[in-house]
């Protein structure tokens, strides 16, 4: 899919951190010349404007994609509390509008509606559970709209889990699966990397991945069935 246009320049780093956590490409302009000068050749997925620091030019960016030809759209605004009040008079300027500080997942929601509706949204391969977000495409992941730090066996881990939420799997199971059959680690490993897992998931969430004794490692809560 073709890149957002991003305002202000340099971008906001948690909007940029909750777009490519949700796997959409982005460039960063703070005024329309510049938005010219980097636009690619495909042109604009949309656009997402940051209006909380400057106003007056988030909006003018605003009017000016508004005018061009072919129109920017959709524009998705953030905007903070008190700027909703003013939001009646300029409603031609946007199709909709996120409150900061944002939730990184109604950003992610309100952003997928405006380019599925506008024909242009593709929505990338998620994984979600709770708090947890892990992007299959470009291998992030997240808790709560935080970044995770992880190698690419952690990765791979938490993936086979939370594709799984509920089943309990044994430490040779894991070893196999994710490891790969020509692995020759003992099963400490799994629980060496269960542990740096839990650590960066943080205390809170570090139940996500629940210890079954003298079994092995389960994702979430189990599926009871009767």
């Amino acid at each position: 899919m073709e890149p957002l246009l991003l305002f202000p320049d340099p971008a906001p780093a948690n909007l940029v951190q909750a777009l490519e956590l949700a796997g959409y490409g982005w460039r960063a302009a703070s005024m329309v010349e510049q938005a010219a000068a980097i636009e690619p050749i495909e042109g604009w997925a949309g656009a997402v404007i940051s209006v909380d620091e400057d106003a007056d030019a988030g909006y003018a960016l605003c009017r000016a994609l508004r005018k061009r030809e072919p129109v920017v759209q959709p524009i998705l605004l953030m905007v903070s509390g008190q700027q909703v009040g003013d939001l009646q008079v300029r409603e031609d300027l946007f199709d909709d509008f996120c409150l900061t500080p944002f939730r990184p997942a109604e950003l992610q929601a309100r952003l997928e509606h405006l380019l599925v509706r506008s024909g242009r949204g593709t929505r990338p391969e998620l994984v979600e559970h709770g708090p947890l977000a892990l992007n299959l495409e470009t291998y992030q992941a997240a808790v709560e709209g935080r970044p995770l730090d992880l190698t690419y066996m952690e990765y791979e881990l938490l993936r086979f889990l939370a594709t799984h939420p509920g089943k309990v799997f044994t430490r040779e199971i894991l070893l196999s699966r994710v490891w790969g059959y020509e692995y020759f680690g003992g099963a400490r490993t799994v629980d060496v990397h269960v542990r740096r897992l839990r650590a960066k998931l943080g205390e809170e969430h570090a139940n996500l991945i629940q210890t079954v004794r003298s079994v092995g490692y389960r994702f979430g809560q189990p599926k009871w069935s009767l």
